[in-house]
């Protein structure tokens, strides 16, 4: 072999051995880049996964709070039912004892005595009459007009002149409007 023969193979060699390492790292590029889009993909399919289990959650929660509403919407009255037992059986005793008594004074006391326990038990819950307004200005926020009658005097007009049924609050909050009779 010559020399230039030698030079020749040298440089052959070197050659596919530059072109071994170029494919090579090429190669390492492809992995690089395949697993690059393969994390990507992985936290595609986590964040996904999270975002369906926060979902789900969240569904669930809701669910959760609807079925609490509603049962404490069935039971929402129980106390004060339970407050105003003691009074119905009042006046199942007063009953009885009206069929057998013909004192009508004993009868009207009765009545009362239930009346001043309801009306407690209620208060104790919240419940409020509001004053009579005969003889102030009517209000909307707490009043209702049923009718309107000429008023007796100029001092009158679009005042209250008569109470047609009470109002209620409920704990500062008007529940019931008094209804009355306004001067025109």
């Amino acid at each position: 072999m010559s020399k230039k023969d030698k030079v020749k193979k040298e440089e052959i060699e070197n050659v596919e051995e530059q072109q071994a390492e170029d494919s090579k790292e090429e190669t390492q590029e492809e992995v690089v880049e395949l697993s690059k889009e393969e994390e990507l993909e992985i936290q595609v399919k986590e964040a996904t996964d999270k975002y369906l289990r926060l979902y789900s959650e969240f569904d669930n929660f809701r669910k959760r709070t609807q079925k609490e509403k509603i049962e404490l919407y069935k039971t929402a009255g129980e106390g004060v039912i339970t407050a105003i037992l003691p009074v119905l059986d009042d006046f199942e005793r007063a009953e009885k004892a009206n069929q057998e008594s013909d004192d009508a004074q004993v009868i009207k006391d009765g009545f009362k005595l239930i009346q001043d326990k309801l009306t407690n038990t209620l208060k104790t819950k919240g419940l409020e009459a509001v004053e009579s307004p005969v003889g102030k200005d009517f209000n909307v926020e707490f009043h209702e007009a049923i009718t309107q009658i000429p008023a007796p005097s100029k001092k009158e007009k679009g005042k209250v002149l008569d109470v047609v049924e009470k109002g209620y609050e409920l704990n500062g909050k008007v529940i019931r409007f008094t209804k009355v009779v306004i001067g025109q």
